[in-house]
């Protein structure tokens, strides 16, 4: 899939996710319905580099505004990792901000020795298995009835690294 705008993705920059960011990071996910909804000290200790499990949290910002426009959290159990959340602002979603957040990371992962990328994710979720796919994961099982209200399957996806990202 090429990026619909290409230009706007090359003006976002990927880093580490900071203290700093936290207060925009908790602004985008109460933004979208489809976000995890976590509690702070989820993505506080999501940034702690001493934390277990060990995680990964990236943000985009737009430059050179330096506006806040996603963010993605992993857990890394190498040779597993999980995609915990990607979430992407309104303003930076359909323009190649996720992707651009996901490649970052799936990098980083690769650095951290995992080999393969699991999530799961709502099935009625069709923006995110239609992300999902283009980026190459594949459906390989389901919980029924896992999430609440409203009760629906959850779908596992698996990433292999060492297929999509030359390891």
């Amino acid at each position: 899939m090429i990026d619909p705008e290409p230009s706007f993705a090359a003006s976002v920059r990927i880093r580490r996710m900071t203290p700093a960011d936290l207060d925009r990071v908790m602004e985008i996910e109460s933004a979208l319905s489809s976000a995890p909804q976590w509690p702070r000290a989820v993505y506080t200790s999501a940034i702690d580099r001493d934390a277990t499990p060990p995680r990964i949290a990236l943000v985009a910002e737009e430059l050179p505004s330096e506006t806040l426009l996603g963010f993605a959290v992993a857990m890394v159990l190498a040779p597993e990792s999980e995609l915990e959340t990607i979430a992407v602002a309104a303003e930076g979603q359909r323009r190649g901000v996720g992707r651009r957040l996901f490649t970052a990371l799936a990098a980083e992962l690769s650095e951290a020795d995992a080999t393969d990328v699991h999530l799961e994710v709502r099935s009625s979720n069709a923006q995110a298995l239609a992300f999902y796919a283009a980026l190459g994961f594949e459906e390989i099982g389901r919980r029924p009835r896992y999430y609440p209200d409203p009760v629906e399957d959850a779908l596992l996806l698996r990433l292999r690294l060492t297929e999509t990202h030359g390891r």
